[in-house]
């Protein structure tokens, strides 16, 4: 009796491909034709799974998120205050780009986060809809970090702010602008383990300080 293949583990198995692919040679070498030769599948087995390319990317993506959310929650529950849990959050997020880049990348492709246009029948969650619990994270811990002045009623509005001068910091890092500018050399461009190198955990220090203000106990 044949049995039918597992369409589930198949699925995982060229995500699986994906990520290897996407962390080992970045964003460019995923193609559909190699992704496929990686999972050890016909060229055309992709297209059986996703249905289009852009699905494809936006799973392999998908683990990024993941990936990224699973390494926040465990470092941020190791801190004992809010600014410390916003510290950690705002280093491991800048710190993933570093070590991650094609992931990073791949993550924040306007053309994977539009993904609706190229898939609006595709059941679930928007690749875009990925990034809103961590917002959530940062908008919490930025509300109780700022201080409670008149008229600061908006604190997903300075966690916006902050997230995006995280990422802008993450990007121009990553594509050598900010070292260039700064000086750095390129010795002491790349972070250690969770450790930043020490220009780039000085500019998330001062992104922090400059979006929260004075900080509650």
């Amino acid at each position: 009796m044949s049995q039918e293949p597992d369409t589930s583990s198949l699925r995982e198995r060229l995500i699986d491909a994906g990520v290897e692919l996407v962390l080992a040679e970045g964003t460019a070498a995923l193609g559909l034709r190699e992704i496929a030769r990686r999972a050890g599948v016909s060229h055309g087995a992709p297209r059986r799974y996703f249905p289009t390319h852009h699905s494809l990317l936006s799973a392999i993506a998908r683990r990024g998120f993941a990936d990224l959310g699973a390494r926040v929650a465990a470092i941020t529950e190791e801190a004992a205050t809010p600014r410390a849990r916003l510290d950690a959050l705002a280093r491991t997020y800048v710190g993933y780009a570093l070590e991650r880049r094609g992931m990073f990348e791949l993550m924040f492709r306007h053309d994977l986060l539009d993904s609706e246009k190229h898939e609006p029948n595709e059941a679930g969650s928007r690749l875009r809809e990925s990034t809103l619990p961590m917002f959530g994270l940062l908008t919490g811990l930025v509300a109780h970090c700022r201080a409670r002045a008149d008229g600061d009623a908006r604190p997903d509005v300075a966690a916006a702010a902050l997230w995006a001068n995280l990422h802008g910091i993450a990007q121009l890092w990553t594509a050598e602008s900010l070292p260039l500018a700064l000086g750095t050399p390129a010795d002491e461009r790349a972070g250690a383990g969770r450790l930043l190198p020490a220009p780039l955990d000085a500019l998330v220090t001062a992104a922090l300080d400059a979006h929260l203000g004075p900080v509650n106990p």
